[in-house]
């Protein structure tokens, strides 16, 4: 980012108001040329709502939006247009050249990835239209994400989240005439391996060096502190803070959020040095396997899953689930892709979380609503859901504050067994922590966890790893063996 870099967009005084809640309170930015922001807050800090706004698909309740539509090409001449005296939409961010990625992904998952790319630009059209958009949207994805493997004829629905996390990425970079000139990108890696993380995150680096913009919103603070040229850190709807990204590091990011990380040693943690004896509680090979490696978990066990993503991973988790369930075993998913597998849309937030415990809430045959209050109210305090009332809808909350919501219901039940599909998706990093010493606590009372997470920093919370490879377990690690190195080998070679 150089000094004579150019003001694309600019926030001034921008609020916005849910009802009683205040989402955003007076936000001033500016968003430059050639520049990675970086931002960061914990759940429900407004960082979503900010970029709901700047994309079109919300509308700012005071203040204004306003662009420079003289740099990069914009649809509009003069020395700026500003949205906020008239209603910005998404047709306006688009002929102003912004796309957003959204952390709840937008893609239509009837319709294939060709005609997904397709909606995006209806200058795509004639009887040749669907090659167009199939050469678009291949060509973009070879470009970030190289090796992808994905197919233009390919239905949404029908690829795994991380697939369809790439092309909502891929399909935000294509350009067909208006100049693109600032992408959001919330919680772009929060499906997404190590490795194919990496590729999004150089793609950004050459975009923004050949002059793009992009807003950068991530929990994953090495990502923010490594890929952006400038960090805000908001909280409660403000913007707290606001420095070039060398000025932070890692804990200063964390102090600024108002978060108090507890590093703890191995030792503290209480890991295994070598397997847990006895009949496991769990053992299963991975669907369509009858030899190798067999998955197993034994009593008060944290069992990590690893590898790159799209491997086996959640279908052995699914595989473990229905046969628990046929067994009539008491169990407990906690899903990563929460709007297809996670929360119901039309039920509040204390309907979510109840809905686990369902059994433990009857009383003569019929739901008891104290009961199930007193539930919800006592885990919105523990795990700090930020919400004014339990009763308001589960979509009211942001995606971090939905996936607390999907905590409480698995940890308030009465499962002995808990499973997690990578379930840390847009939670924040104060909340991880608290997480995980409740995963580490409830382990020590009995009960027993499987965990596929995405994040390497997490197989650390887990007494021994299995890394898949080809829908096949490639290793099985004790912690004191877990290295990142053994874990990629694994993932690419086989067994170590």
């Amino acid at each position: 980012m150089s000094d004579t870099s150019e003001k694309i967009v600019k926030l001034d005084g921008v609020e916005k108001n849910f009802g009683a809640v205040r989402a955003l309170d007076g936000v001033d930015l500016q968003i430059l040329s050639g520049e990675c922001l970086g931002i960061v807050g914990h759940n429900g800090a407004g960082k979503s709502t900010l970029m709901n706004i700047l994309a079109g698909t919300q509308s700012c309740s005071a203040g204004a939006v306003s662009f420079n539509s003289d740099s990069g090409g914009g649809s509009r001449g003069g020395s700026g247009s500003n949205v906020g005296e008239r209603a910005h939409n998404v047709s306006e961010a688009h002929a102003q050249g912004i796309r957003c990625v959204f952390q709840e992904l937008s893609l239509c998952p009837n319709l294939t990835v060709a005609e997904n790319a397709r909606i995006l630009h209806p200058r795509i059209k004639g009887w040749r239209w669907r090659r167009q958009a199939s050469d678009l949207i291949l060509n973009k994805l070879d470009e970030v994400f190289p090796g992808h493997g994905i197919q233009a004829d390919d239905p949404v629905g029908d690829l795994s989240i991380a697939n369809r996390q790439m092309v909502e990425i891929a399909r935000a970079f294509t350009v067909v005439d208006t100049p693109l000139r600032l992408v959001i990108l919330d919680e772009p890696t929060s499906s997404l391996d190590a490795i194919i993380a990496q590729q999004l995150l150089r793609h950004v680096r050459r975009f923004v060096d050949a002059g793009g913009s992009c807003i950068l919103i991530s929990h994953l603070l090495e990502e923010i502190l490594e890929t952006s040229d400038r960090i805000i850190v908001m909280r409660d709807g403000r913007i707290v803070d606001d420095r070039t990204a060398g000025a932070f590091t890692r804990q200063s990011l964390v102090e600024a959020m108002g978060s108090v990380v507890k590093e703890k040693e191995q030792e503290q943690l209480g890991f295994a040095s070598k397997r847990a004896v006895g009949d496991p509680l769990v053992s299963a090979h991975p669907p369509g396997q009858d030899s190798g490696i067999k998955l197993e978990a034994h009593k008060g066990e944290i069992v990590g899953l690893a590898g790159l993503s799209g491997h086996g991973q959640t279908e052995i988790l699914v595989r473990v689930f229905l046969d628990k369930r046929k067994a009539k075993s008491d169990l407990a998913l906690v899903a990563g892709d929460r709007q297809n597998d996670g929360v119901f849309p039309i039920w509040s937030i204390r309907q979510n979380i109840g809905i686990g415990s369902l059994r433990n809430l009857l009383k003569n045959g019929f739901l008891d609503l104290d009961a199930e209050r007193k539930l919800a109210d006592s885990w919105r305090e523990r795990i700090a859901i930020r919400t004014p009332d339990m009763a308001n809808n589960i979509l009211s909350l942001s995606g971090g504050n939905q996936q607390k919501a999907l905590f409480a219901r698995a940890f308030g039940s009465s499962a002995k067994i808990i499973l997690m599909d990578d379930p840390m998706r847009g939670v924040d990093i104060g909340t991880k922590q608290e997480v995980y010493e409740m995963i580490r606590e409830e382990a020590t009372a009995g009960r027993t966890f499987i965990w596929y997470t995405t994040e390497m920093d997490e197989l650390n919370h887990c007494d021994h790893v299995y890394v898949f490879r080809d829908g096949t377990i490639a290793a099985d690690l004790a912690r004191d063996a877990l290295t990142e190195q053994k874990v990629l080998q694994a993932s690419f070679q086989g067994a170590v």
